[in-house]
């Protein structure tokens, strides 16, 4: 039986002191353990179709962050090495660049590359209409503006990710990256607009908040209802101190979920 089929399935072992089986059923760790292999396998079929579908020789791509990149840029490099391919990428934080030079892709940036060919890169929740949420890890500013250079902007995740409106799924809501000066009166502003709460993020291994590779602090808005995102997304931009949202909002062209049974699903943006 295959490591997933053990999922749910209880197991039959002799007694010690009798021919009769005892029923062992499996612990909450193991369960745990499971599903948590499953997600990664997920994610690594997502990366790999994406890389496989959407890049090509002689491009400029941008690579995102997060824990799904990993399995993206394993991909890319081994494709650059087996196809001889030419391929410059654009980092959209220091743990990507270090993927990418670990790797050893070529590295660049958007003084000397102000225009990609694609760019895929994970999210935390995406929604029917491929709206994101983005910046569970800290770095959607960098995220968002890699984005939004490339010609095409291409999305990977796991089934966990998947959801028909934002909210049901992630539940630490919108990462807002502000100046730090600023945190205390934007998040008192995104609440009395928007309702909810807006929290500093706080970090696990320092004293003290969360601070993003452009020095700066993340508020975390839990918001209690749908909303218009675009029109959110436009709004908090306008409060001064605000850097960036991760309201990603028509800007993914399409997603790629790696399922619980290992298939890839696609899903594209409506079309207007």
């Amino acid at each position: 039986m295959s490591f997933r089929g053990w999922l749910g399935v209880a197991k039959l072992l002799p007694a010690s002191c009798s021919r009769r089986p005892i029923l062992v059923t499996a612990s909450p760790k193991t369960n745990t353990r499971v599903a948590v292999n499953m997600a990664e396998e997920a994610k690594k079929l997502a990366a790999y179709a994406a890389v496989d579908n959407h890049v090509k020789n002689n491009q400029v791509v941008g690579v995102g962050s997060g824990s799904t990149i990993v399995y993206a840029v394993d991909r890319l490099a081994a494709r650059v090495r087996q196809e001889k391919m030419n391929i410059i990428c654009v980092p959209t934080s220091f743990q990507a660049r270090q993927l990418i030079v670990q790797h050893g892709l070529m590295l660049s940036d958007l003084d000397r590359h102000p225009e990609l060919d694609v760019t895929i890169d994970g999210a935390d929740e995406v929604d029917a209409d491929l709206t994101l949420i983005k910046g569970g890890g800290g770095c959607l500013t960098q995220e968002k503006i890699v984005a939004g250079c490339a010609r095409h902007f291409v999305v990977i995740a796991d089934y966990r990710k998947d959801s028909k409106a934002l909210g049901q799924q992630w539940k630490k809501g919108v990462p807002i990256e502000v100046v730090p000066m600023a945190y205390v009166p934007v998040s008192r502003k995104i609440v009395r607009l928007f309702g909810g709460e807006a929290n500093l993020r706080m970090a696990v291994s320092k004293a003290g908040p969360v601070v993003t590779d452009n020095s700066n602090f993340i508020l975390d808005w839990k918001f209690e209802r749908p909303h218009n995102w675009k029109d959110v997304n436009s709004a908090i931009k306008m409060i001064p101190g605000v850097v960036e949202t991760g309201l990603f909002v028509a800007m993914a062209e399409r997603v790629y979920f790696g399922t619980e049974d290992g298939r890839v699903q696609v899903r594209d943006a409506p079309i207007d």
